[in-house]
């Protein structure tokens, strides 16, 4: 059973090395107070206006704040390796985790691990970082007596009085200031971040923004500098803006992601990332979108706006509420395509957007169904973070299925609209297209239900060699319609 020692002035004094550990950055990828905080706000986002009020009250009344208010699952944090290892490597001493963290969501990590002795943290009342953890180390164990592992610049307090040290996680700048003030036995810097940023960016997403040149192929502008460019700059801007909220809402899903077989690799759940550095790269990203999208008009600007708080919706919280989340899912890729003829201040077609609500609805329902397979899979019964449950599995397939054959109608009312016969000088050859696209829907659910689709259906239709023959012939006739 692992010891809570509150740190005082009057602690007894304990003979012999203790190793020390440092929590977040340290022992673990990722920092718990970024992660109470994100988890709190996830459950509920008006707690933001209650943080002024917890921090009046100073930074270790907030850790109590949040650790009172939520559970963090200890077995799905990101741990770093090596500190676990040194951990289970050291025996003969005392293993004593001290971190800044609050008490109350310490405790569970090191019960959970097993490998500690004692657990020194913050109480509500102090804050044990810094000069507060270097004399709570001292007054326990004496000067000298303990070696220390961290991982920041407020650490060096720590160093100063330890008999030697870790320097984890940070770069050799750290570790030389920290071996002149004690010995360090090993330096274990953080790995580049230059791909994980580029994965938590999800440029591979951006795909779905060349929605936005739909309406400049649809009104027959191609041809047209201006539009060409006014197209350009709303798939920036619409790319910016998604990369924002990709990244907000991988912060806002840290313990869902961590319970799915692959989002958990995300790196932000994987602690590839800080945590505060997404909190400053997203509200980035959106801004640069949004001002991005004022060279092309105040209208669009206004769209993506409109984008932006429908995201952010979803991901605070309407993914969470049943068949809302797969309506607003095929609304988001629609947006899309109004603001793309918003750009080129085109009228968006009324069929344009009838058969994308449809055909989206459809992905969406996919990718639901597809959860849920993989869930069914590893003998859960029910999606973290989501309303849907295995026995769901043949609603949404039979609804997904009827919303993408339903698109496929819509597509041939058009056929014989008089919109259709303005634009097109033989616009009986787009009746080509409706058998092309009945097999892609049949065969992207029937993939689906064989356990093979990917969990995001437009990554998998970048990737599948069969759907890009299906756009190419869809391009084709559209050009022969022409």
């Amino acid at each position: 059973m692992t010891q809570s020692l509150v740190p005082s002035e009057s602690a007894p004094v304990v003979r012999g090395p203790a190793l020390c550990v440092d929590l977040d950055g340290t022992l673990l990828n990722s920092d718990i107070l970024y992660e109470s905080l994100l988890a709190l706000l996830a459950r509920n986002p008006l707690y933001l206006f209650l943080l002024p009020f917890w921090l009046l009250r100073g930074k270790a009344a907030v850790k109590r704040e949040l650790a009172s208010r939520v559970t963090l699952p200890a077995e799905t944090l990101p741990y770093n390796e090596q500190v676990v290892e040194l951990l289970r490597t050291t025996s003969q001493r005392p293993r004593v985790l001290c971190t800044a963290s609050d008490a109350l969501l310490v405790q569970p990590i090191a019960e959970h691990l097993g490998l500690f002795e004692q657990v020194i943290a913050s109480d509500g009342q102090r804050n044990l970082s810094g000069r507060n953890k270097a004399q709570a180390l001292v007054a326990a164990f004496g000067e000298r007596n303990f070696d220390y592992a961290g991982n920041g610049t407020v650490d060096l307090e720590v160093w100063s009085h330890a008999a030697g040290g870790w320097v984890v996680n940070n770069g050799s700048a750290l570790a030389r200031a920290a071996g002149r003030r004690t010995t360090i036995h090993a330096h274990w810097p953080a790995p580049s971040r230059g791909r994980a940023w580029l994965k938590a960016l999800r440029l591979h997403q951006w795909l779905k923004n060349l929605l936005v040149f739909v309406p400049l192929l649809a009104a027959h502008q191609f041809m047209e500098p201006g539009s060409i460019v006014q197209s350009i700059l709303a798939f920036l801007a619409f790319g910016l803006c998604a990369s924002g909220v990709y990244v907000l809402n991988d912060l806002l899903d840290l313990t869902p992601d961590r319970l799915h077989v692959r989002k958990r690799n995300r790196p932000f759940a994987a602690g590839r990332l800080p945590l505060p550095h997404g909190l400053i790269v997203a509200p980035v990203l959106t801004l640069s979108g949004l001002l991005l999208s004022l060279l092309c008009s105040f209208t669009f600007t206004g769209v993506l706006l409109a984008y932006y708080v429908m995201t952010l919706a979803y991901s605070l919280r309407l993914k969470r509420i049943v068949m809302i989340d797969v309506v607003l899912l095929a609304s988001l890729y629609t947006v899309r395509i109004v603001g793309g003829a918003v750009a080129i201040d085109a009228e968006p077609s009324f069929w344009l957007l009838a058969f994308s609500m449809f055909i989206f609805l459809s992905l969406a329902l996919l990718k639901r169904y597809t959860e849920l397979h993989a869930i069914l899979a590893s003998g859960k019964n029910k999606a973290s973070g989501r309303g849907y449950g295995v026995e769901d599995l043949p609603l949404l397939q039979s609804l997904g299925a009827a919303a993408g054959y339903i698109a496929v109608m819509v597509m041939a009312l058009y056929i014989n609209s008089p919109e259709s016969v303005e634009l097109y000088r033989n616009p009986k050859l787009l009746w080509l297209i409706c058998p092309v696209l009945l097999y892609w829907i049949s065969r992207v659910w029937v993939v689906a239900h064989r356990g093979d689709m990917h969990d995001d259906p437009i990554v998998f239709a970048a990737t599948d060699r069969a759907s890009q023959i299906v756009v190419l012939l869809c391009g084709l006739f559209a050009l022969a319609a022409i």
